[in-house]
């Protein structure tokens, strides 16, 4: 299965100021797996330790920080050589080893010709440890996330597709041939989502039962993963969020309520588990911005905020929406196909490396997401199926008049130039595309 991480961990090799690096992300994403494939590709060979697998290897790391020693010892207990340039070095699920953090400051001071990778489940929540000495400024970081809709449609065969697709004209719709198994492509993807295991059953299975047993197991150890990593003071309330977020998305305003999670219960009660979860990757957090400026972190309101999950099929499995619902026209899964949709459009989004954020005017009109490109301000306004009729699209091109702005649904692709924004229609299952205008496609 092929990952866009692969590229990013090839240009981190390359570059001139490459560092150890932190690849962290949502717990079974493929990290591990993506690592492994990534050192047998560009290495001679890889040197791989996994703290959680055996404790023994903490013991490197008790006495000091020399770096030769460590090489050394890990070279001698794993019978080993360690070549730079040659070797790549890997420390999995390394939160479980505080020391080998701190260590990365060494390494990148003392042996910088070393390749160094760290991964773990979890890690973005063990980071933020207070006995945990981070090397600020010794690293490389990189987010790794499950598979985005256009390494979904690879995964499953439409490969040559993409192709096709990636070099379409602009000012051509698209045929009929390529509009009809691209928006089968769209369903199954709300259905199963980018988790690899289940992304690689479905498509080698296509049986959605097998395809929900693994998302149940995934949503499982999510749980457990609660009680085993998270503060005893936070785990109920961590679970009262988790299981809130798909309720709380269904809403027509679906802004986040804390007083919707458990009833008497405000913010200041529940923000640190609210915090856990984003920490640990499964949740993503789309803040309001209510006067438009660039750049938009400076005019957005932290307090005012929607949640999404980081994946669409666990989203799909977790409120309980049948398969099928989503397959065939069912018009009474129409209200959370909005919210099944606005997911999907943040977590492309995000995989892509923009920072959305969403525009409201006293209630009068919203802005599914705001996003910045080359310091121009980018308005999307997201439908779920082809009605595209948007009051609150046109006000903001008029008050702001942005340069261009994307409209997306199930309708064809199109473009529509006014007096204030250059409108392009775009197919929710394009949203990858160069046709965009925006972002990596350009």
């Amino acid at each position: 299965m092929e990952r866009d991480i692969i590229k990013k961990l090839q240009t981190w090799k390359d570059s001139r100021r490459r560092k150890p690096l932190i690849l962290t992300g949502v717990r079974q994403c493929g990290k591990t797996y993506s690592i492994k494939e990534f050192g047998s590709k560009y290495f001679r060979s890889i040197v791989y330790l996994n703290f959680e697998e055996n404790e023994h290897f903490k013991d490197i790391f008790d006495y000091d920080f020399d770096v030769q020693r460590i090489i050394k010892e890990i070279q001698t207990l794993m019978n080993v050589q360690i070549q730079p340039g040659k070797t790549l070095l890997v420390f999995d699920e390394i939160q479980e080893c505080p020391r080998a953090i701190t260590s990365l400051k060494y390494f990148c001071e003392k042996l910088p010709e070393l390749h160094v990778i760290c991964a773990g489940s979890l890690l973005g929540v063990a980071l933020r440890r207070e006995n945990i000495s981070f090397p600020v400024g010794k690293v490389n970081r990189l987010e790794m996330r499950p598979l985005c809709f256009r390494e979904f449609i690879a995964a499953c065969g439409g490969r040559s597709m993409l192709e096709v697709l990636s070099e379409w004209e602009e000012n051509r719709p698209l045929p009929e041939l390529y509009t009809a198994p691209m928006e089968k492509y769209l369903k199954s993807y709300f259905a199963v989502g980018g988790m690899p295991e289940a992304v690689k059953e479905w498509s080698e299975s296509g049986n959605i039962a097998e395809v929900e047993a693994i998302q149940e197991e995934i949503l499982r150890d999510y749980a457990d993963d609660f009680s085993k990593h998270a503060p005893v003071s936070e785990i109920e309330k961590i679970r009262w969020i988790w299981d809130s977020v798909p309720q709380q998305l269904a809403k027509d305003n679906n802004k986040f309520v804390f007083s919707h999670v458990k009833s008497g219960k405000r913010g200041a009660d529940l923000e640190g588990a609210l915090h856990w979860l984003l920490d640990a990757g499964l949740i993503q957090k789309l803040e309001l911005v209510e006067n438009v400026e660039v750049p938009l972190s400076s005019a957005a309101d932290s307090t005012w905020f929607k949640i999404y999950m980081s994946d669409i099929g666990l989203l799909r499995k977790k409120s309980g929406l049948a398969f099928k619902s989503i397959m065939e026209r069912d018009e009474l899964y129409s209200k959370f196909k909005g919210a099944l949709t606005e997911n999907y459009v943040m977590n492309e989004l995000i995989s892509d490396n923009f920072k959305p954020y969403y525009w409201n005017s006293g209630n009068k009109a919203e802005i599914d997401f705001l996003i910045e490109d080359e310091n121009k301000i980018i308005p999307i306004e997201v439908k779920a199926a082809d009605n595209t009729q948007a009051k609150s699209y046109r006000m903001f091109s008029k008050k702001y008049q942005p340069e261009l702005g994307i409209r997306t649904s199930l309708k064809n692709y199109a473009i529509n130039e006014d007096d204030f924004t250059k409108t392009i229609h775009l197919p929710l299952y394009m949203l990858w595309s160069p046709l965009r205008g925006f972002g990596r496609g350009e």
